[in-house]
């Protein structure tokens, strides 16, 4: 079963400023790249297997069929739609963060 594997423009922005943190902040370049490819593969991979990952556990997203996976520290949060056959990235955020909050805060998505 191939999925189309979307990105939302929050995950969009996330995976941005990922890159942008290591590469300017840290001044790792280069690691920057590395970690934005390994993040990307990973995502791509959803396409194949959308139900790989556990449903995130707090509501309101459990029910929303929230799915979660993480790639080295960072956290990839993702919605698929079975009928559609469509996995929606909705938000990319290092793990050491308030992950409620975050999701909270910035999440914006539509059933």
């Amino acid at each position: 079963m191939i999925f189309d594997v979307q990105i939302s423009e929050q995950a969009d922005k996330d995976l941005r400023d990922i890159y942008e943190y290591i590469a300017f902040e840290l001044l790792a370049p280069e690691n920057a790249a590395r970690q934005l490819e390994r993040l990307e593969n990973a995502i791509d991979k959803l396409g194949a297997m959308p139900e790989k990952y556990q449903r995130y556990e707090r509501e309101p997203w459990f029910s929303r069929g929230l799915r979660v996976f993480s790639v080295d520290n960072f956290l990839v949060f993702y919605i698929p739609k079975m009928d559609a056959k469509i996995a929606t990235v909705i938000r990319v955020m290092y793990g050491g963060r308030d992950v409620d909050k975050e999701l909270e805060r910035h999440t914006c998505y539509e059933e």
